[in-house]
């Protein structure tokens, strides 16, 4: 099963770059990375992916399946909407900055291992995450997942919130993007102009 389950991670990961997060997906459209026909085509796949996943554990695990809801996102009882979006919107930034810093282009030209690990971080992001998110919302940061256990769990207060567990995953993904596009690499690429300049002026005064 171990076999099985490390064949599907490397084949997803070289063919589809191993997005099976809709705001992933999102997000490296955002920054330039994935067409949006490529995006679009995503995310149907991991929505329709997610359906036929959690279709398969209601149907092998019937009573688990109901005790806890059919695994379907809500908003916990002590917290408000509010709470519950900003608790989405952060939890998916993290994972999606995450995502970026592990898989940046500079870092895998400067450091040959770092693709072979990079789904080390990301993994852990998603477990912190987890711990901070599921007592207020049971952790959405995926609308593909949220999506799937909706559509089969199919009851009047999870479509009512339903809501949050896009918009709140789509907005962080994109102050994830637009944070490592705009911030961090313009900043490093103003940076680098400027040491070159600098290098210059030294060697044309030397010479």
């Amino acid at each position: 099963m171990r076999k099985l389950l490390r064949r599907l991670i490397i084949i997803a990961s070289r063919d589809a770059g191993g997005h099976i997060n809709p705001a992933v997906t999102f997000a490296l459209f955002i920054a330039g990375k994935v067409t949006l026909v490529r995006s679009v085509l995503y995310v149907a796949a991991q929505c329709l992916g997610a359906v036929v996943g959690v279709g398969i554990v209601k149907g092998i695990m019937k009573h688990p399946y109901d005790d806890f809801g059919g695994g379907a996102n809500a908003v916990a009882g002590g917290y408000s909407l509010g709470a519950a979006l900003g608790a989405e919107i952060f939890g998916t930034f993290v994972l999606a900055y995450t995502v970026f810093s592990a898989t940046d282009p500079k870092r895998t030209a400067r450091d040959a291992f770092v693709p072979l690990v990079a789904a080390l971080p990301i993994g852990l992001s998603v477990f912190v995450v987890h711990l901070a998110t599921i007592p207020i919302t049971g952790t959405g940061i995926n609308p593909a997942r949220s999506l799937g256990a909706a559509v089969l769990y199919n009851q009047h207060k999870t479509w009512k919130q339903h809501w949050i567990f896009w918009v709140g995953p789509f907005t962080g993904a994109a102050l994830a993007a637009f944070y490592h596009k705009i911030v961090l690499r313009d900043e490093a690429v103003v940076k680098e102009s400027l040491e070159k300049l600098g290098s210059f002026k030294r060697s044309g005064s030397t010479a």
